[in-house]
């Protein structure tokens, strides 16, 4: 591979030149450059062609994908070809990935390598989800993201922890590495990663396709929520099981591979923090859907279930921050703080198959209000203390549009958007088209 230098400039199919600024990093298929292109900075990946099997066909899935455009702003999509050396070398531009974007691998590690650019001194900096919230909105964006990605037809094809960035404070996402992601039933030599290859293609009896994307995106979501691997337990460790043959470590009819106490400690603690129904979706995606590929869960039905975790989050005034499957829960509607005793009433939505705990600061979004709608992000209302009386709470309309509500004095009243109305015992909402709730 041709060593691309400091000032070198490589023409780019569009039109134009791209400046070599300095290497950003290096990874199996080639390496990644700062340029300046027209006075932007951007990104170049420049290929090891010797690494790429049926190169032309390669280059020809790059561009067509630089024509179809990205199926969505979360992946890094390449933007523009260079024109090809003599020898068949060529790269791509991209955007680059914002400063306040950390690797997933960094986030897994739980630290990151920082080099400071005066002294040269190496130091490690911790990288952590600001709070629940913010990593439960990285998994609705992952989910989302590649149900866009998989609509529109394509698969990724090696799906692994070094394919993300993830803004830790706000659970943004962005999707890199994209330039192996073909039309469905096309693949170009990439196999994938180990730990995250669906078991077909570790058996030889399939490509990389859709429904491959689909268990490495379990394997993803189990290790952000978990912190560990999915397939790696007493067996595994004990040396009578390759991880690739392994049951799941919570298969409910085989305990033989069982996390290891002091081995998988984060496996072990954070599977009971989860509720039953984030705990059954990885059963499922790890036993039937290990052997059934039709059997994984879509997209959409992921991004469903970490739609409603975020939504069950309370964040108690005492600091407690946990899933209401970790609070006491009183009766069918109100829970209980165990570490200071303050309780939480929550609301029922009609649209909404769960009820959604109601604290200072929670939201409500778009898509669990109106069930035609999958937005979100959209917030339709929040939850707001009294100015002048503390501790009574009301829920603020955000939505835009006029709602019904029933005060304490039993009468129902128009609330417009950007009003609130006190949250009590009898409280009936009206949102429109027939969709209501009530405490």
């Amino acid at each position: 591979m041709t060593e691309l230098k400091t000032g070198q400039l490589v023409e780019v199919e569009y039109g134009g030149f791209a400046k070599i600024l300095n290497v950003i990093g290096s990874g199996g298929q080639g390496t990644v450059y700062l340029v300046d292109f027209n006075g932007n900075k951007m990104a170049l990946k420049w290929y090891d062609i010797h690494k790429i099997k049926r190169l032309r066909e390669f280059r020809r899935n790059i561009k067509k994908n630089i024509n179809d455009g990205s199926p969505s702003d979360k992946f890094l999509w390449p933007k523009y070809l260079t024109k090809s050396l003599p020898d068949g070398q060529f790269g791509y531009l991209m955007e680059l990935k914002p400063e306040c974007f950390d690797s997933l691998v960094d986030i897994l590690a739980t630290r990151k390598v920082y080099t400071d650019p005066v002294t040269g001194r190496i130091s490690q900096v911790p990288v952590r989800f600001k709070n629940l919230y913010s990593m439960v909105t990285s998994l609705i964006n992952i989910s989302n993201a590649f149900r866009q990605l998989h609509r529109a037809g394509k698969s990724y094809q090696d799906l692994n922890d070094g394919g993300f960035f993830i803004n830790v404070n706000n659970g943004d996402v962005l999707v890199c590495d994209c330039d192996n992601i073909a039309p469905d039933g096309k693949n170009f030599g990439i196999g994938g990663k180990p730990g995250y290859i669906a078991p077909e293609i570790t058996r030889g009896i399939a490509r990389p396709n859709v429904q491959t994307d689909k268990y490495s995106l379990a394997v993803v979501f189990f290790k952000l929520l978990f912190r560990g691997e999915p397939m790696e337990g007493k067996k595994v460790i004990n040396n009578l099981c390759l991880p690739q043959n392994a049951p799941f470590v919570y298969d409910p009819d085989d305990s033989s591979n069982r996390p290891v106490k002091g081995i998988h400690d984060n496996v072990i603690n954070f599977w009971k923090l989860y509720p039953d129904y984030i705990r059954n979706a990885f059963i499922l995606s790890f036993t039937k859907g290990v052997k059934n590929p039709n059997s994984r869960i879509i997209e959409n039905e992921w991004q469903k279930l970490f739609i409603r975790l975020r939504s069950e989050i309370i964040t108690c005034r005492c600091g407690k921050s946990d899933f209401a499957s970790m609070y006491q829960k009183l009766n069918e509607k109100v829970y209980r703080c165990p570490q200071c005793g303050t309780t939480f009433t929550s609301l029922k939505i009609s649209s909404c198959p769960y009820r959604i705990p109601l604290y200072i600061g929670s939201k409500l979004y778009k898509c669990e209000i109106y069930p035609d709608s999958d937005d979100f992000t959209e917030i339709t209302g929040e939850i707001i203390e009294n100015s002048i009386t503390p501790g009574l709470l009301g829920i603020k309309n955000c939505s835009g549009k006029t709602w019904i509500a029933k005060m304490p004095d039993n009468i129902f009243y128009h609330i417009p958007s950007g009003k609130g109305f006190p949250i009590w015992e009898g409280l009936e909402i009206n949102f429109g088209k027939n969709i209501k709730a009530s405490i």
